[in-house]
């Protein structure tokens, strides 16, 4: 169950729910309006409100706002590395792991709560610590991507790590700009255009001690 759809399970007035469940339906709710407002134009108060609580029972999950869109993000940042992980676990076959691995990221953006905007369009970036879990997110991705990139080619760690940053950077930056432009293409045909552009350049490393890609 998504934090959105907890959102909804939970929403009439007056439920005493455990306290994960509150902490859960509360994310929900803060989820829902700061993808809808963005982190400044939101205030607690419509947050309480979506979620059906008094502000007195915000406040005793979560001290503030930035406390609140903090949490989120590290749930949703986990969630994207998570992905990613699962990705390239999935197979051993290299070509088939670059197109998971972009399929991760698509699936990420096209969720339904437009959690991806907390992380890639936030516009607290400012911030010290969103701006500190925003670049862990990134980073996390790279790492595992780098990890089989260099134990397949042989390469150094820098370099295995710049090839990574550049194809989590393409399948993040391309995965939007489909979304933003109201998915023209279906998702099976861009993951597949992408896992061209993207397989057609890391092939070019041949596997460590072979001549076969």
């Amino acid at each position: 169950m998504t934090a959105i759809e907890q959102t909804e399970a939970a929403r009439p007035r007056g439920t005493r729910l455990p306290r994960r469940a509150r902490r859960n339906q509360l994310l929900g709710a803060a989820q829902e309006v700061f993808v809808a407002q963005g982190y400044h134009a939101a205030a607690m108060d419509d947050i309480a409100e979506r979620a059906g609580v008094s502000k007195p029972v915000l406040y005793q999950h979560f001290p503030g706002k930035l406390d609140l869109y903090l949490a989120l993000l590290d749930q949703h940042c986990e969630s994207l590395i998570l992905a990613v992980r699962t990705a390239l676990a999935s197979t051993t076959d290299n070509k088939q792991r670059v197109r998971a691995t972009m399929d991760a990221y698509f699936a990420y953006v096209e969720d339904d709560g437009g959690a991806f905007r907390l992380v890639f369009e936030s516009d607290l970036t400012n911030e010290p610590a969103v701006r500190e879990r925003v670049d862990k997110v990134t980073v996390e991705c790279a790492d595992a991507i780098s990890e089989v990139i260099a134990e397949d080619t042989g390469l150094s760690r820098a370099e295995s790590m710049l090839l990574a940053s550049g194809l989590g950077g393409l399948a993040q930056v391309v995965a939007r700009s489909w979304l933003h432009s109201d998915r023209s293409v279906p998702r099976d045909q861009a993951v597949q255009l992408l896992t061209s552009l993207a397989w057609r350049g890391i092939a070019g490393f041949p596997l460590h001690g072979t001549d076969n890609h």
